[in-house]
């Protein structure tokens, strides 16, 4: 089996406000404010070169960023696959943290809204293993064509292909069963417990993986504190729980936990193995600011 991973998802600034206290409507509040490189593809595609994963990276920003972001992914052991978009500037993630860790999202997804088929050329699959695509990719019709193509490419060749809802919000807004039919194919899915709440519309996770696992192969759940659990159609083959840490921000959490499991199971660890390694991967995530690596 080829080892090497292409992630395909949204490259983003991020903009993280951690306020000292609750936000005052119409005055001021101090604030730690600080602007990282983000973007749920972009957090995986870098998690996983962190992991030694051999890993490429397809996405769109703006033409003006392009070589900057190129030299960016290059050094943090991805291979960049970038189109430059002339039309739009790089996508903005402005996260606001909550003392308890809990974040809100203000988005502009900028150029990665302009993804095309173009971007994502069949020969992308050569010597792949495994793509892994954001769920954002999904909700705007030109980059869910482009995906959807890619699906299909992959399925040809027998190639595995994992998703990440990425964004209940946007579950909610275009509804479960569209969502459902969107990716199609997909043979494993990474959700956290209020996105597999949003597709399933059950409450009990053991639940919530048999349904799930009638549309996709893996399921994966991401229970934050409480680990993640591992399993299918006949219900949870692997439940681990999280070591206890202070959490500092959760913003791309659950990238590097996809990020774990994945490079542990492209290097031939098995399912329990992988889980253990993703959650690993969580638990560092959320220890420092910003959804990447510190």
């Amino acid at each position: 089996m080829n080892r090497r991973v292409l992630v395909v998802g949204d490259v983003m600034t991020d903009v993280i406000v951690v306020p000292e206290g609750p936000i005052v409507k119409g005055s001021d509040r101090r604030a730690t404010v600080r602007s990282r490189p983000g973007g749920s593809g972009a957090n995986q595609a870098v998690w996983l070169g962190a992991m030694g994963a051999d890993v490429v990276f397809a996405a769109r920003v703006g033409v003006a960023d392009k070589a900057m972001y190129e030299n960016y992914f290059r050094g943090h052991g991805v291979v960049p696959i970038l189109g430059g978009d002339r039309e739009q500037p790089s996508g903005v993630l402005v996260t606001i943290v909550d003392p308890d860790g809990e974040r809100s999202f203000l988005t502009d997804r900028g150029a990665n809204l302009n993804l095309s088929p173009d971007d994502l050329p069949a020969d992308l699959l050569d010597d792949i293993g495994m793509v892994m695509v954001s769920g954002y990719s999904f909700f705007a019709p030109g980059p869910r064509a482009a995906v959807q193509g890619l699906f299909a490419a992959a399925r040809a060749r027998g190639i595995a292909v994992a998703i990440d809802p990425a964004s209940v919000g946007f579950l909610v807004e275009v509804g479960p069963e569209q969502f459902l039919d969107w990716t199609k194919g997909a043979t494993a899915i990474f959700a956290n417990e209020s996105e597999a709440e949003a597709l399933t519309g059950l409450v009990s996770f053991e639940a919530q993986m048999r349904l799930l696992g009638e549309h996709y192969d893996t399921v994966l759940i991401k229970r934050g504190r409480n680990g993640a659990a591992l399993g299918g159609k006949d219900g949870i083959r692997h439940e681990l729980s999280a070591p206890a840490v202070s959490v500092v921000d959760s913003t791309g959490a659950g990238d590097a936990f996809a990020a774990g499991f994945i490079a542990a199971s492209l290097g031939g660890d098995d399912e329990r193995t992988a889980l253990a390694k993703g959650i690993e991967a969580g638990a560092k995530a959320v220890q420092s600011i910003g959804g990447q690596p510190a």
